[in-house]
């Protein structure tokens, strides 16, 4: 058998990174580039939706393209800790694979 790989980052911790900074989520799960393509496209994005948007708009009506990039990096960074940690708890298992399943036919 082989040796029992290390348990992955806690989904919390990279939830509450990714709130405080952005792209620091995926740079805990070491996807530092997915991170910084997240960061680029929100600034883009950001700048695009303050150059189109009318002149009385709030802070966050003028940069609202910048601010779904900012919570979709969140939601992408928890969703993949989510799924490391779950991967990982049931390769844990007895066995591991549960493709081998344990019904026994009827006789």
């Amino acid at each position: 058998m082989s040796a029992p790989s290390p348990a992955p980052t806690n989904p919390y911790l990279v939830l509450g990174a990714a709130i405080v900074l952005p792209a620091s989520g995926h740079v805990i799960l070491g996807v530092p580039v997915r991170g910084l393509q997240f960061l680029f496209f929100m600034v883009i994005l950001a700048w695009v939706t303050a150059k189109i948007a009318p002149a009385d708009a709030s802070f966050v009506g003028r940069h609202a393209g910048g601010f779904l990039i900012y919570a979709l990096s969140i939601l992408d960074a928890y969703r993949i800790a989510r799924i490391r940690t779950a991967t990982w708890i049931h390769s844990a298992r007895d066995g591991g694979d549960s493709a081998q399943g344990r019904i026994e036919p009827d006789t």
